[in-house]
């Protein structure tokens, strides 16, 4: 792949991050004409020449993933019927990756479905950020890069000035994300673990290590209606712990969740934007568009990606 054949293409669910990691690789945005026909159809062009170049084209299938996600696919066909040599998904979020396994009898795996949409429309490679699942990559049959924004998070912990701090998984299925940035301040790791009584299906969290007097990190790929955060520090709190802070990669919050949290404030990357009525007193994004385009920029040029973006364990 020639740094002089590709080109960066953007749908419309995030165009600001978009245009932020055209900016990071020093191009502009390919042009486009996207348009919703009356009926809710929706219609797309490429505006320029791309025969024979290798695209790469942005889009988080978030907060309307049906839409995004029909988005992409269709501005994907228009550039394969352009006769373009190689198109990469980047997908900062990856919708639909929750349901990623048969949990009960006679539900679907959607997480293969989407693989299987993007391949079959022409993708051959895809780029994304902290999947809910990294099995998910064993559902395409192309290359898969899957970041980590644990390293963004870590970097900006280590500005606040916590003392002794502690990080936290909310629950067991963050427990990875949250030892992987311990292990990055190099700070102890503790988890709330969920457990549901059978008897009476009544939940009780245990808090597996010490926060007492302590500065206290909730790590966790996915926040969307808050509900295991919003325990876990009033878990914490109870048991001691000084100040609360959540470093979450994919904020599909509301407002309401913001604030009847015991957390003191949200570090967030802009994978997915954030609704204009959220109160964003409490929040920090972080901006994901350098690392999404450093990993082009090594695609580009034939460079290992892993070297650059694997966690440290």
């Amino acid at each position: 792949m020639s740094k002089d054949s590709f080109m960066l293409f953007s749908g419309t669910s995030h165009p600001k991050l978009s245009e932020e990691i055209a900016k990071s690789l020093g191009i502009r945005l390919g042009k486009t004409q996207i348009e919703l026909f009356p009926d809710g159809e929706i219609g797309a062009q490429i505006l320029e020449n791309v025969r024979g170049r290798d695209v790469f084209v942005v889009q988080s299938i978030a907060k309307k993933p049906n839409f995004y996600l029909m988005e992409l696919l269709i501005l994907i066909d228009a550039l394969k019927r352009a006769s373009v040599r190689s198109i990469v998904a980047v997908i900062p979020y990856y919708g639909y990756a929750r349901q990623d396994r048969k949990d009960k009898g006679r539900v679907p795996i959607t997480a293969k479905l989407v693989a299987n949409l993007l391949e079959t429309a022409g993708v051959t490679r895809v780029i994304t950020m902290d999947l809910h699942s990294e099995q998910i990559q064993g559902f395409f049959d192309i290359p898969v890069d899957n970041l980590y924004a644990q390293s963004l998070f870590a970097e900006k912990v280590k500005t606040l000035g916590m003392k002794n701090p502690v990080v936290c998984a909310p629950d067991v299925g963050s427990a990875k994300l949250a030892r992987l940035m311990a292990n990055q301040l190099g700070a102890d790791f503790a988890i709330v673990d969920k457990q549901r009584m059978n008897a009476k299906e009544v939940e009780t969290h245990a808090l597996i290590g010490d926060v007492q007097g302590r500065d206290v990190v909730l790590v966790d790929d996915i926040c969307s209606t808050g509900t295991t955060l919003k325990k876990a520090s009033e878990v914490v709190k109870k048991a001691g712990a000084v100040r609360v802070i959540a470093a979450v990669t994919h904020p599909l919050f509301n407002s309401e969740m913001v604030k009847e949290s015991e957390i003191d404030t949200f570090f967030v990357t802009n994978t997915v934007p954030l609704p204009e009525e959220i109160d964003h007193s409490q929040i920090e994004i972080l901006s994901v568009a350098g690392i999404f385009g450093k990993a082009i920029d090594c695609i580009i040029k034939n460079e290992s990606i892993s070297s650059l973006f694997r966690p440290r364990t």
